[in-house]
């Protein structure tokens, strides 16, 4: 299977190409310097020179609060740029797998959000996230579309993939005690992405690790707690004390009503995925 990936410095994007090529694939991983996807003819060439059969898009802007400054930017990479990918995709008949996210929803309900919820999206990044969707799906029937949230991994820069390291520098670090996702290794998405490429079935999945869910604090205890570092060095907050300019959902939980059905298992707990992480962060500071 020939596989490109967009977006391929980020990080679910290094995630997903180290899988794909730890499969045996065939990869093309392309930055943002390699393809720029809201360039129409790089975009072009780039379908014309690879010719891929399936393509993962995971280029995006996520600076959420950035996007409220320049919304014009936000729906450029986030809805624009899918829709290109998706009208190369048809025209080569490629699969194509696009990211969006959890923020699409507006936080208001009190368990789970699956497909049969409609988006209420509240700030500018998770409006250009949707169109996003919308707009992928309207341009190439042969799309799949994943909502994940709360990505954490090795490479990351978010606050969740850079606890480990910050912690154990000493720092003071708030954490928000009354905003509730799905803690999700970037690595087991990567490979729940690839798994949905094998099954090629057109859709709209949820695609988050197993569980309950958790706050950015239970996140964050859980951490410190399986790095054996002081959990005195967290201060619980509540989302509003922190007043940022994008609103996000207060809970953005989700879970999918179609992975069964098309046989994907159940991936790992978000509990066991964050021992795996702080595994590794342990393994790689040793190095």
């Amino acid at each position: 299977m020939k596989v490109m990936v967009t977006g391929a410095d980020g990080l679910v994007g290094r995630a997903v190409t180290a899988h794909c090529v730890a499969q045996g694939e065939g990869v093309i991983a392309l930055n943002h310097r390699d393809l720029d996807i809201t360039h129409k003819v790089k975009v072009d060439a780039a379908f014309d020179r690879e010719r891929p059969e399936v393509v993962i898009n995971c280029a995006a802007w996520t600076d959420v609060d950035a996007c409220e400054f320049d919304p014009d930017r936000a729906r450029r990479v986030n809805a624009y740029g899918p829709e290109l990918l998706a009208l190369g995709c048809r025209r080569v008949g490629a699969l194509l797998i696009t990211l969006s996210t959890d923020y699409v929803f507006d936080g208001e309900k009190d368990g789970f959000y699956t497909q049969r919820d409609q988006p209420n999206p509240q700030s500018i990044y998770a409006v250009s996230k949707l169109e996003g969707e919308r707009g992928a799906q309207a341009n190439c029937p042969r799309t799949i579309v994943v909502r994940s949230g709360y990505i954490f991994g090795s490479s990351g820069t978010n606050f969740l993939s850079t606890i480990v390291a910050r912690a154990r520098r000493g720092e003071h670090l708030q954490v928000i005690r009354d905003s509730f996702g799905m803690p999700t290794s970037a690595r087991d998405l990567a490979a729940q992405l690839c798994r949905l490429a094998y099954l090629d079935v057109p859709g709209l999945y949820h695609v988050v690790n197993s569980g309950d869910g958790a706050s950015f604090e239970d996140f964050a205890r859980l951490v410190l707690e399986s790095a054996g570092l002081d959990g005195s060095l967290l201060t619980p907050v509540s989302m509003k004390s922190l007043n940022r300019p994008a609103r996000r959902p207060r809970n953005s939980r989700l879970r999918c009503l179609l992975s069964g059905a098309v046989g994907l298992e159940p991936m790992p707990f978000w509990q066991d995925a964050v021992r795996d992480f702080v595994r590794s962060e342990t393994a790689a500071q040793a190095v």
